[in-house]
């Protein structure tokens, strides 16, 4: 038997699950645990027998809503059949129905959309079962009835027994068997809307998709912004059909997965996805922290503006390799900069033939041409790509080869990042002000640190966590600290606080000299104060320290004299995040005073600091903390030239106290936030909304109170608060 939407015959079919009923219906993840049926044939009014089937769920723990409306009981439903069986009872009952009103085909009829989409596909997703054709279409009886009624009550607003009272179809008060009566009052609405009542056809069915289409997208393109939301927490390894797994029954637009990528290149644990339309949308809204294996996947309204900016492209080259739909695209990682398609297609060997041979590769170069020694390659069906994964970590002339999933939008980004590098790097525009973060770098001689010197230079933080292995838990927070050269490129150097000298000790035991990529890298043991003296410029051997060039414990040279009523004078990536510990732990107390006393509350960077006696530095935090997004904001440059003989001011009001807000939507400005706090006695200087390094909002803001009185209250009665559709977590600085 078939579904079609010219079916003569309707099934119309309900369900419940072990939780929440009505609206919020397959909200909470429960199982299936009832359905109730029967078929309809539209033409001569007959139907066919009323079954109610139950269904044992994996939990039988049934929710204080469902006990109440369905009394049902886990008793009871431990003598069910598991959703598999019961599937096939199913269609072996509405085949028989079907035969004996002379009929062959069919399609569903439900009560609105969440039993067919929120219900059976995911669970039937998740349960790895495969649901028969019929599953994929239905009609949604409430849009049905305000299509034949218009006026009686917008279609959110419609349930089956309004729907009945409408139609004056009796309540049975001695029908107290749950399904059977929704059921009932179902058929009789759909007889009270067909021709010769009221001439409604049932014509165009809902459909689900079968399965995700990839595609490219341009930045051309308009993108609805109510149809995008952003998953976090996403494992690092998902790939875009692995998130459309997570909202089976639920239509992505084609081409609608854009996972998202960090500085280095590195998936994030985000994603953007664009549905077909707004309901779609706000169905996977409800989908927040359902779970993706063992963890749970927050979901959040985003914008087209968002969703264009990590997806969109405007390479021909990229257009070109990704108008070949419904291929499989995997990454290469590692590649030697001498690698032609040649040695690449001979790598991947005949076991997984490349779609188009050298057509389906597109190395990843910079603007001058240079590889990176990335690439990506499409695969015409899923067993060539699975072949291909398996060569992960194998040899290619001298290096091994990181292969991964990818997606059409993540080779958009990665190329847009790449094309966009500038040939000579420069130091990016000053920035005012920086705001001390919450955390410091010690400065003292305990050895509790350690050094690692001939790191890969596409090494990231991701490696070098990989590389410390289990030692990572003894990582101080925020204690991975990236050395960049004056050319703001990878040196090569990398330092990490630990938690005490002993585990210092015991990484160096463990971890000198072991490979990471193709190279082997030294480990040493040092201080706080060894660290700082190498992030300020000067060099550390097994001999000893040498010295910053500066002369003087500042970190502008002298031939910056005109700018001394200014702090030090640091690379805009160092700003971001440097702590004033950097500063040699070798100055007197007094003159510490001597320079606080001088130095105004913000620090501004005069735009001529160009040439610069010091190692610039990146920080990252340990995991599982996500990466820090201190925000900036971008100077003028008049307020820059103006810095230098006039008295600062500080952006931000002297605290009383200084919370910071995690959590904010991507939109939330002053308006909101002051909102937020309504009652507080707050006012917009009191607000820094912060951003990511591409001027970004970062879902974070600095939030100064009056008294510190008033920032605990507003800490204990506001924390985890909604903002917006965003959960917003507020911490006491």
């Amino acid at each position: 038997m078939t579904a079609s939407p010219h079916s003569d015959c309707l099934v119309v079919l309900f369900g419940a699950t072990a939780g929440a009923a009505g609206a919020k219906l397959g909200a909470d993840e429960r199982e299936l645990i009832l359905l109730v049926w029967q078929v309809v044939d539209r033409h001569s009014k007959k139907v066919g027998t009323l079954h109610k089937c139950l269904v044992k769920a994996d939990n039988l723990d049934l929710g204080e809503q469902c006990r109440e409306v369905t009394g049902l009981t886990p008793e009871g439903l431990s003598k069910a059949e598991p959703l598999d069986r019961v599937l096939q009872q199913f269609s072996q009952l509405v085949s028989s129905d079907l035969k004996s009103l002379g009929r062959n085909s069919y399609i569903f009829c439900t009560d609105g959309q969440l039993l067919i989409r929120q219900v059976l596909h995911p669970e039937a997703s998740k349960k790895n079962l495969l649901l028969s054709d019929p599953f994929y279409s239905f009609y949604d009886l409430r849009k049905e009835f305000h299509d034949c009624y218009p006026n009686v009550a917008p279609v959110k607003d419609l349930t089956i027994q309004s729907m009945a009272e409408y139609i004056a179809f009796g309540i049975d008060e001695t029908e107290d068997d749950f399904g059977v009566w929704q059921v009932k009052a179902m058929v009789a609405i759909i007889f009270s809307m067909l021709p010769e009542t009221n001439n409604h056809r049932f014509a165009v069915p809902e459909t689900v998709k079968p399965k995700y289409e990839t595609g490219p997208c341009s930045k051309s393109e308009a993108v609805d912004s109510e149809t995008v939301i952003r998953a976090r927490g996403l494992p690092w390894q998902s790939s875009d059909q692995d998130i459309a797994r997570f909202f089976k029954g639920l239509n992505i637009a084609k081409g609608g997965v854009a996972l998202c990528l960090n500085a280095q290149g590195r998936r994030n644990g985000e994603a953007l996805v664009r549905f077909v339309n707004s309901e779609q949308r706000d169905l996977a809204l409800e989908r927040h922290k359902h779970h993706m294996g063992s963890r749970y996947i927050e979901v959040y309204k985003a914008t087209g503006e968002e969703f264009l900016k990590i997806a969109g492209g405007t390479s021909n080259e990229v257009a070109q390799f990704l108008s070949k739909e419904n291929q499989v695209i995997i990454r290469m990682r590692g590649l030697p900069f001498t690698a032609t398609p040649e040695d690449v297609l001979g790598f991947l060997g005949s076991e997984c033939p490349v779609t188009g041979g050298k057509e389906g590769l597109l190395f990843v170069k910079y603007p001058d041409g240079r590889p990176t020694g990335d690439a990506f390659v499409l695969f015409a069906c899923e067993e060539y790509a699975q072949n291909a994964l398996k060569k992960h970590k194998e040899i290619l002339g001298k290096r091994y080869i990181e292969i991964f999933r990818s997606t059409a939008a993540e080779v958009q980004q990665v190329l847009n990042r790449y094309m966009s590098t500038p040939l000579i790097p420069t130091l990016p525009t000053p920035i005012i002000p920086v705001i001390p973060p919450p955390y410091t770098i010690t400065a003292g001689s305990v050895r509790d640190c350690v050094r690692l010197r001939g790191l890969p230079y596409t090494a990231g933080i991701d490696d070098i966590l990989e590389f410390m292995g289990d030692a990572t838990a003894d990582i101080k927070p925020h204690g991975v600290h990236m050395v960049l050269n004056q050319q703001g490129r990878p040196s090569g150097d990398a330092f990490i606080q630990m938690k005490s000298a002993d585990r210092a000790f015991l990484v160096v035991q463990k971890c000198h000299k072991k490979m990471m990529k193709d190279r082997y890298v030294e480990v040493f043991q040092c201080s706080g104060e060894e660290m700082n003296f190498v992030l300020m410029g000067g060099t550390l051997n097994r001999s000893g320290l040498s010295p910053p060039p500066c002369k003087l414990p500042c970190l502008s040279p002298p031939t910056y004299a005109a700018f001394q009523t200014a702090a030090a004078v640091i690379p805009t990536e160092a700003a971001i995040y440097q702590p004033q510990a950097l500063l040699p732990s070798t100055r007197t107390q007094q003159a510490s005073a001597a320079l606080a006393a001088a130095t105004p509350a913000v620090t501004y960077y005069p735009a001529q600091a160009a040439q610069l006696y010091m190692n610039y530095t990146a920080y990252y935090p340990s995991p599982p903390v996500s990466p820090t997004t201190v925000g900036y904001i971008t100077a003028p440059q008049a307020a820059v030239a103006a810095a230098a003989p006039a008295a600062h001011t500080p952006m931000l009001p002297q605290p009383g106290a200084l919370v910071r807000m995690q959590g904010l939507p991507y939109n939330a400005g002053m308006k909101e936030i002051l909102s937020f706090f309504q009652g507080y006695q707050l006012h917009a200087d009191s607000i820094l909304l912060l951003y990511n390094f591409s001027g970004q909002p970062s879902g974070e803001a600095l939030v100064t109170f009056p008294s510190l009185d008033s920032a605990k209250k507003a800490v204990v009665e506001r924390n985890r608060c909604l903002l917006g559709n965003g959960c917003v977590e507020l911490c006491l600085m």
